[in-house]
Parts: structure tokens; C-alpha cells; sequence
């Protein structure tokens, strides 16, 4: 059973000093790679599926969360109001309300419908202690957040694209949804007092999971304060279940907010807000991966994709070569010679990573490489450039499979 907490700091990846603080990891170079990897992969995902990003601040006056809800509805999750002189800042909880003010800082028509916007933000939440672990569960996050203002006719086609994306990504990440969930409030919980409001936005979501033919659960009290939401569920390798990825429909915002656009009739209506997140916490989707995968990345996200290992220091020079092209292509390659040890020593070192090229005498001579990749096999010696080659290309499909067959 693999433990993203050991892996994590045992592979170097990230790790946490008690004068930072408890839930505040810091991201080792290799961690950072994975990371940034990711981020890149969901920011390209986001474009083709035609949203545009956006910055916004970590920072916003109190009076902004009591309109959004959350200083009513969330305050005990939330960081201690700051003084800045006559006014008071929190650290934002969600990036929902600053998405609604940069929607309403613009006049919007009917045409622009549905407006997607997407950003990699930080947030911060007031976690107690006890309940702090590794990447799952961390008081500074940084989530891949998005926003869609649409008319209600667009709403459920919406949702149902972030369902695609959230299947698109589960596959080329490597990773499976235990089960989809339908999150409704329950008894005791702090909701917006709206039943209409929770009707039309559990109906919608309905439609858009049962459109989808995607098997779901009902629960009750998993509701955010605001509305309804689709959950998507993962389990790790324990057997304990979390929320990775949510698609929400929320009328509750675009209300508080007062948020329009321009009709075909030429007056104002309001939009329908949908959220979404593919992959939720950056933290918490790492920590997954590690634990799914073992460390053992899939070829695209792995932070060395290419170990290059010469047999002895005649073959060093066509080694440092090699990884020296590799790089120049955009591969993540780094070389171990006889330096580090026997060459089954550093075959074993470089176990996680996808792809060994050996380099021995007869290989050199021949202008040749001997492939090894994670799972055991040994293809063909083949040149160099066309190792590179084949292992561009998977790279560029992503997804979890180490070789073509072709």
C-alpha cells in the first residue's frame, strides 16, 4: 500500500518545516516538475474546451464574503479577519466571488454566452490540526477553479462538458472515479434558505448526470452552502474515500451579485453560474497520483522521463550526448554513470522512470541505444534518434502507456 506522505519524501517531491507551519508543504524541484506538469496540462485542457484564464487576488474585504455568503454560511473555516487601516481583509476561502466581480465589471450580451473562465488560484482554509496530512488535506491550496456564466438553457450542456473533461483527465492522468455523487444539504447544516433555488439547481444537475449515462448517488449534507453539486469520488489505496473533481450549478451568486447580461430583447437578465474543477486541489490530485501510481509516473508527468546510463566512461561522452539532445526536445533527461555505481545498481535506482536508454561498447559503436522501460520489457536496440522519437511521441498523447507497438 503506497502512503503519498513516505513516497512523497522519500522520492523528494515535497515535504513541510514546522517553522512554516502545519499544512504549508513546500515543493522540492522534482515535486515542482509534477506540479507544474499538471497545471500545464489542465490550463492547455481548459483552452481547447474554450476558457480564457484569469489572475485574481488571494486578498478580499470582509464586506466581499459577507455578500457572496461565505462570512455567514463558512466563517469558521476562514482565516481571522486583518486590520489594514479602516478596513478589514481575509484570505479568500473560494475563488467564486472574485470570478463574479471580474464578470461584473464588464457589460456582457447575450452573444458572449456561455463565458468560461478559468484560473489556478490560491485559497486558503482555517484547518484544524488534527485533521492536517501531507497534500490531502493542507491550509494554503491551490485549486483549478473555473466559472461559467450561461443562460439557464446552457446550464446542463455545461455541466455536462465538465463531466467530459473530468473523464478526459481521469484517463490520461491514470486515475478512476470510485463513484459519482450527487451532494444535496442535509439537517443542521449551514444552506442559503432558498428551497426554489435547490430545486431548479438539483433538477439541472440531474438532468446533466442522467444525459451523461453517468451512474450516480445521492447524500445528503455534502451540499455546498450555496447549492447542489456532482461529486466525483476517488479512493486510494486504504480504501478511504475523497472528492477530487465537482461541477456545481449555483443561482445563488449571480443573485447577490447582481450579475446581467443583455438579452436578445435588449434588457438585462440574469446568468446561471456553473462551477467546476477537473482535478480540485493541485495538492490533493498530486497525492493521489503518487499513491495510484507509486510514484511511478505516467512517461508525460514523470519528473525524469529519461535515464540515460552508460555502461563505462568510454560510452559517458555518447550518454551526455544523447541526454543533451533529449533536452533540446523538450524531454526531462538526465544521465548516471559508472560514478554511481555497478550499472544494475543504477538500473535499480532508476526504476520509476518510464524509459532507461544503455549505452555499452557494441551500442556506441553501432550508434545505437538499448531501450528499458519501467514495466520490464527491452525492445530492440534502435538509434538514439529514433528512441527520442518514440518517446516524444507518447509523451505528446500523454495517457498512461509506456510504448507503441508500432
Amino acid at each position: 500500500m503506497h502512503d503519498h506522505r513516505r513516497l512523497g519524501r522519500e522520492l523528494d517531491l515535497f515535504d513541510t518545516d514546522p517553522l512554516m507551519g502545519a499544512g504549508l508543504p513546500y515543493w522540492l524541484p522534482d515535486g515542482a516538475i509534477v506540479r507544474h506538469t499538471l497545471e500545464e496540462y489542465i490550463r492547455d485542457a481548459e483552452l481547447r474546451a474554450g476558457y480564457r484564464h484569469v489572475y485574481s487576488p488571494v486578498l478580499g474585504k470582509r464586506e466581499l464574503y459577507e455578500i457572496s455568503g461565505h462570512w455567514d454560511h463558512y466563517g469558521d473555516d476562514m482565516f481571522p479577519p486583518m486590520d489594514v487601516g479602516a478596513e478589514q481583509v481575509l484570505l479568500r476561502p473560494s475563488l467564486c466571488p472574485h470570478h463574479a466581480l471580474i464578470y461584473r465589471s464588464r457589460t456582457h450580451s447575450y452573444r458572449e454566452l456561455p463565458l468560461r473562465m478559468a484560473e489556478l488560484g490560491s485559497m486558503y482554509r482555517s484547518e484544524l490540526s488534527g485533521v492536517l496530512g501531507g497534500l490531502t488535506r493542507v491550509r494554503a491550496i491551490t485549486l483549478n477553479d473555473a466559472h461559467i456564466f450561461c443562460t439557464l438553457e446552457q446550464a446542463v450542456q455545461e455541466a455536462r462538458a465538465a463531466l467530459e473533461l473530468i473523464g478526459r483527465a481521469y484517463a490520461d492522468l491514470g486515475i478512476r472515479a470510485s463513484r459519482y455523487r450527487l451532494s444535496l444539504p442535509g439537517a443542521g447544516g449551514k444552506y442559503v434558505a432558498d428551497p426554489e433555488l435547490w430545486r431548479r439547481a438539483t433538477a439541472l444537475l440531474r438532468e446533466a448526470l442522467d444525459g451523461s449515462g453517468i451512474p450516480y448517488e445521492a447524500a445528503e449534507g455534502e451540499a455546498a452552502f450555496y447549492g447542489p453539486k456532482i461529486d466525483v469520488q476517488i479512493t486510494d489505496p486504504a480504501g478511504r474515500e475523497a472528492t477530487l473533481s465537482t461541477v456545481q450549478i449555483d443561482f445563488h451568486q449571480p443573485e447577490r451579485f447582481d450579475l446581467h447580461y443583455i438579452g436578445p430583447d435588449g434588457v438585462k437578465h440574469r446568468p446561471v453560474m456553473v462551477h467546476r474543477s477537473i482535478i480540485g486541489s493541485v495538492e490533493r490530485a498530486v497525492a493521489h497520483l503518487v499513491e495510484e501510481h507509486g510514484g511511478a509516473f505516467p512517461p508525460w508527468l514523470a519528473p525524469v522521463q529519461l535515464a540515460v546510463l552508460p555502461v563505462g566512461e568510454e560510452q559517458a561522452g555518447a550518454a551526455q550526448a544523447l541526454a543533451g539532445r533529449a533536452r533540446e526536445l523538450g524531454l526531462r533527461a538526465e544521465t548516471a554513470g559508472p560514478e554511481q555505481g555497478t550499472l544494475a545498481a543504477r538500473i535499480r535506482a532508476a526504476r520509476l522512470v518510464p524509459y532507461q536508454a544503455v549505452i555499452g561498447g557494441r551500442e556506441a559503436a553501432a550508434g545505437l541505444v538499448a531501450p528499458r522501460l519501467r514495466d520490464g520489457r527491452r525492445p530492440d536496440a534502435l538509434p538514439g534518434a529514433g528512441l527520442l522519437r518514440r518517446i516524444g511521441d507518447r509523451v505528446a498523447a500523454r495517457g498512461p502507456g509506456l510504448w507503441d507497438p508500432s
